[in-house]
C-alpha cells in the first residue's frame, strides 16, 4: 500500500503549476482566486478541524456512555479511508475551489441536474453552522469569566419567535452570548479579507497556541499511565431508567441505536478534514499540494481524535463525562486542567486555549464554506453575486453570506439542534461524493490523475458511504425527534435557488467555466444505470435503518 501511495505522488509531474489544461487558458486567472497557497498553508487552514472534538465530546459520551472513546477511533479511521477518494477527485479539477462536494458534483451532473447542486449545498449547510456554534461556546466562556453563574445578565434575553413546530423548545432570542458571539464572528470575518495565504498564516499562530494544550491533554494520561480500566470498560451502552439513573445496557435494538447516534454525531467532527481540498484552485501546484494537504490534515486529526477522547474518558470517568457542563462545552476547559493536574493558573490558560481553538475552527469553517459558495456560483448552482472576489482574491460576497446566515443562527436557542440537522446534510454530501469516486473512475477513466486512490480503498469508501447513511437513518433522531426529517427537508432548500440561477439568471445554460474540463477532455456516461441504482439503494438504507431504530423516548 505504501509503495502504491508513494508512486501516486510521483504523478504530480503530470500537472506542473504553469501547465495550461485548456488550450491557452490557465487553470486559474487573476480575476478570481489567487494561486498563493501551498499544502502547508492548506494544512494550517484546516487545522481548526481537530478542535471540533471539544464541541461534541460531551454529547457523544452522554449518548453512548463508556464506548464513546472507541466510537471516536472508529470514526476517524473511517474518515481517513474516505480521504483517499477525496484526494483523487480533487486532483481531477485543479481549476476549481470549494472542496470535495464541488468535485463530486461534476460526477453527478451528467446523471442529474438536481443531485449535483444538492451535494454542494449539503456540504455548505453542514460547515457553515460551525461559525455560530464555535463562537457561541467561546462567548459562553467569556460570560463565565466575567460574571457569576447567578448574575442577572446571564438570564437576560429578548424573545423573538417560537419555533416549537420545528423542534420542541426551540425559539429565536437575543441574549448576551449571541451578542458576544456576533462580535467574534465579525473579527473572524475581517481577518480573512486578505486572501487564503494571509488567513492561513493567522491560522498557524492560532493552531500552535490552541492545539498544543489539546495535544498535551491527550498525551499526559499515556505518559503517566493513568488509564484506569474501570473508566474504559466494559464497552456496553449506557441506559437510563425512568428516574434518570444510569446503568450498563446491552447491545440490543436500543443499544445499537445509541451506537448509531454516537457514530452519526462523531462523523461531523472526524470527517471534516476533507476541507483541506477546498483550496485546490489557490494552490501554487495543485497536483502536488492537494493530496499532501488532505493526508497531513488527516494525520493530525487521527492523533487528536484518538488521544483526546481517550484521555477524557480514562481520566474523568463516565460520571464526570455526564456533567452537563461537559455536554454543553462550558466545563471542558476545567476538565482539561484537571487531566494535566494544574491549578487555577493552568485552568485559566486552558480557558484561553479553548477560546483560541474555537476561533480556529470558526476560521477554518469560514475559509472552507465561503469557497464552496464561491465555486457553486461559478459552476451555476447558486446566485451569481457569490462569485465576486476582492482584489486580494478573497471571496467576499460568499463570506458576507456566511456571516449574515450565522448571525441569524446565533438567534436560535439550541445551537446543537441546528448542528445535528445540518449533520444530516453532511452525510448526504458524504454519500454522494464517495460514490462520485467510482463514477469519475468509470466516466473519466482516461483523465490524468495527480493522485490515484488504490482501488480497494475506493471500493471500501463507496461501501462506507452506505454505512454512514445507516448511521444517519438510525441515529439522527437520537438527537431529538424529527432531526432526520428536518435534515432531509433542509437538504432540498437548494432546489428553488438552483432553479432560479439556472433557468432565470442563466436561461437554462450552464456557465462556460462550469464544465470546461469535461468539454476539453470529453466525457461519456459510461456508468449507465449504476448511479441511479446507488441512489435507490441509499434510499433503502435510510428507510430500513430508520424503521428498525429505537431512539430513547421513541
Amino acid at each position: 500500500m505504501a509503495k502504491e501511495i508513494e508512486s501516486s505522488f510521483e504523478t504530480s509531474r503530470l500537472f506542473p503549476v504553469s501547465t495550461p489544461l485548456l488550450g491557452d487558458q490557465e487553470v486559474a486567472t487573476s480575476a478570481g482566486l489567487h494561486r498563493q497557497l501551498d499544502w502547508k498553508g492548506a494544512f494550517w487552514a484546516a487545522s481548526g478541524v481537530p478542535a471540533g472534538v471539544l464541541l461534541t465530546i460531551g454529547g457523544i459520551a452522554a449518548t453512548i456512555g463508556q464506548p464513546s472513546w472507541v466510537c471516536w477511533i472508529v470514526s476517524i479511521s473511517i474518515g481517513l479511508i474516505q480521504a483517499f477518494v477525496y484526494a483523487e477527485i480533487a486532483g481531477l479539477y485543479p481549476n476549481k475551489s470549494g472542496g470535495a462536494s464541488v468535485y463530486g458534483a461534476a460526477a453527478w451532473l451528467p446523471y442529474s441536474n438536481l443531485l449535483a447542486p444538492i451535494s454542494v449545498w449539503c456540504n455548505w449547510l453542514a460547515w457553515s453552522p460551525v461559525l455560530a456554534l464555535g463562537t457561541s461556546v467561546g462567548a459562553g466562556y467569556v460570560m463565565a469569566s466575567l460574571f457569576a453563574p447567578d448574575a442577572a445578565v446571564n438570564g437576560w434575553q429578548i424573545h423573538l419567535l417560537d419555533l416549537g413546530m420545528v423542534r420542541s423548545g426551540l425559539s429565536l432570542r437575543v441574549n448576551f452570548v449571541s451578542l458576544i458571539a456576533s462580535a467574534f464572528l465579525l473579527v473572524t470575518f475581517f481577518l480573512q479579507h486578505n486572501g487564503a495565504a494571509r488567513a492561513a498564516s493567522t491560522q498557524k499562530i492560532l493552531a500552535l497556541l490552541s492545539l498544543s494544550p489539546l495535544l498535551l491533554v491527550g498525551l499526559v494520561p499515556l505518559v503517566t499511565g493513568d488509564l484506569p480500566s474501570k473508566n474504559l470498560f466494559p464497552l456496553l451502552p449506557m441506559i437510563r431508567d425512568a428516574a434518570g439513573a444510569i446503568s450498563f445496557g446491552s447491545w440490543d435494538q436500543t443499544g445499537l441505536t445509541l451506537l448509531m447516534g454516537a457514530m452519526f454525531a462523531a462523523a461531523w467532527s472526524t470527517y471534516g478534514f476533507e476541507t483541506a481540498v477546498c483550496y485546490t484552485r489557490e494552490f501554487k501546484n495543485p497536483a502536488r499540494d492537494t493530496p499532501k494537504a488532505i493526508f497531513a490534515s488527516g494525520a493530525l486529526c487521527l492523533v487528536i481524535f484518538t488521544l483526546v477522547p481517550l484521555a477524557f474518558q480514562s481520566s474523568l470517568g463516565l460520571e464526570a463525562m455526564l456533567d452537563p457542563h461537559i455536554n454543553d462545552g462550558s466545563g471542558v476547559a476545567l476538565a482539561m486542567a484537571k487531566i494535566v493536574g494544574g491549578g487555577q493558573i493552568v485552568a485559566n490558560a486552558m480557558v484561553a486555549a479553548l477560546i483560541l481553538s474555537l476561533l480556529l475552527i470558526v476560521m477554518t469553517s469560514m475559509m472552507g464554506s465561503s469557497r464552496t459558495l464561491y465555486q457553486a456560483s461559478i459552476d451555476g448552482w447558486l446566485p451569481k453575486y457569490l462569485s465576486r472576489v476582492n482584489d486580494r482574491g478573497a471571496p467576499t460576497a460568499a463570506m458576507w453570506t456566511d456571516l449574515i446566515f450565522n448571525l441569524l443562527l446565533l438567534l436560535f436557542s439550541d445551537y446543537f439542534a441546528v448542528l445535528m440537522i445540518s449533520n444530516v446534510c453532511y452525510l448526504i454530501f458524504n454519500f454522494l461524493n464517495l460514490q462520485a469516486g467510482w463514477i469519475h473512475r468509470i466516466d473519466r477513466k482516461n483523465w490524468k490523475r495527480p493522485y490515484r486512490c488504490p482501488t480497494p480503498l475506493l471500493a471500501a469508501a463507496s461501501g462506507l458511504g452506505f454505512v454512514n447513511l445507516a448511521f444517519m437513518g438510525a441515529g439522527a433522531d437520537v438527537w431529538g425527534e424529527g432531526t432526520l426529517r428536518n435534515g432531509l427537508i433542509a437538504s432540498l432548500l437548494i432546489v428553488p435557488l438552483y432553479l432560479y440561477r439556472h433557468h432565470i439568471q442563466d436561461g437554462g445554460v450552464f456557465p462556460a467555466d462550469a464544465d470546461a474540463l469535461d468539454r476539453a477532455h470529453g466525457t461519456a456516461k459510461r456508468a449507465g444505470f449504476l448511479p441511479y441504482l446507488a441512489i435507490i439503494a441509499a434510499a433503502g438504507v435510510i428507510f430500513v435503518s430508520h424503521h428498525f431504530s429505537a431512539p430513547p423516548g421513541g
